[in-house]
């Protein structure tokens, strides 16, 4: 029997490629959520924030692979942490998700990746707290706290950075950029998967990967007209959401997640020579 509360329990990705992905191999770890971010691995510091937050709590680390893991004490540490639970990953991150949220049984969950380093419990938090309300930023009563009424407006709520923020934040880096017709926007790697029909989008996500090296089977998706459109940005992030929920067959909205460093994922030696940069410049 599926659980469905007001408290979140969390997916971390942190499947591997075969073979090990450049940043692994540049840094000589075993899986590139192991690449060590200020002194700690990027998967040590999703775990803590999610800890730290009080809207979340653990649920299932999917991946590494088994072989990935067996060849690695520090990992089999990591991964014996009270609150997870390690599940071998899926044929890519979709699939995968769609693994882990089986075995999770339980809603609204938390959908996030093992290489986000600079994920915090307040981002957490924030980011709960609106999906709860996506259609307004001021979804919350008198006291601060979300109006949980037991309405669950979508089935899956994404979470956008704007590029203002972070282009603001850090000039120099660069970040892949969604364009809309009503604004910019870099993708935080937040998912909330807010009702069970919540996974019919990521279905929809396992298709369009395997369609990858088919473009066209992707456009007829969407409709050419749609990706047309959204080429020439004419289309806006609510109308583009609009298509994908009905090509889904589910209720998809976003909120804007007003943290700039949640744009940033350490999957590159860029983006772990910043993720640093950031963390050293704090303390």
């Amino acid at each position: 029997m599926i659980e469905q509360t007001t408290e979140f329990r969390s997916v971390i990705l942190a499947g591997e490629r075969p073979g090990g992905s450049p940043i692994s191999h540049a840094f000589n770890v075993p899986a590139s959520v192991m690449v060590p971010v200020a002194g700690q691995p990027s998967l040590v510091r999703v775990m803590q924030a999610i800890e730290a937050s009080e809207r979340a709590s653990g649920g299932i680390i999917c991946g590494p692979a088994a072989d990935v893991v067996s060849g690695s004490e520090e990992l089999q540490s990591i991964l014996k942490q009270p609150g997870f639970e390690w599940l071998a990953p899926a044929a890519g991150p979709a699939a995968s998700a769609l693994t882990a949220l089986e075995k999770l049984d339980h809603f609204p969950a938390l959908l996030t990746a093992g290489d986000h380093a600079l994920l915090t419990g307040e981002i957490v938090d924030d980011f709960c707290n609106l999906a709860i309300s996506p259609a307004s930023a001021d979804g919350l009563d008198q006291t601060g706290s979300p109006d949980l009424d037991g309405k669950v407006d979508y089935d899956l709520v994404i979470g956008f950075v704007p590029y203002s923020l972070v282009k603001a934040a850090w000039p120099e880096s660069r970040r892949t950029v969604l364009k809309f017709s009503n604004g910019q926007f870099c993708g935080s790697n937040l998912f909330a998967i807010m009702t069970p029909e919540g996974r019919k989008a990521l279905e929809f996500w396992r298709q369009a990967e395997a369609d990858r090296k088919h473009p066209w089977r992707i456009a007829r998706r969407f409709g050419f007209m749609a990706l047309l459109l959204y080429l020439f940005r004419r289309l806006s992030l609510e109308d583009t959401l609009g298509g994908l929920s009905e090509a889904a067959g589910c209720r998809i909205s976003h909120v804007k997640v007003e943290f700039a460093r949640a744009a940033v994922d350490v999957d590159s030696v860029e983006d772990q020579k910043l993720a640093e940069k950031i963390l050293l410049g704090e303390r």
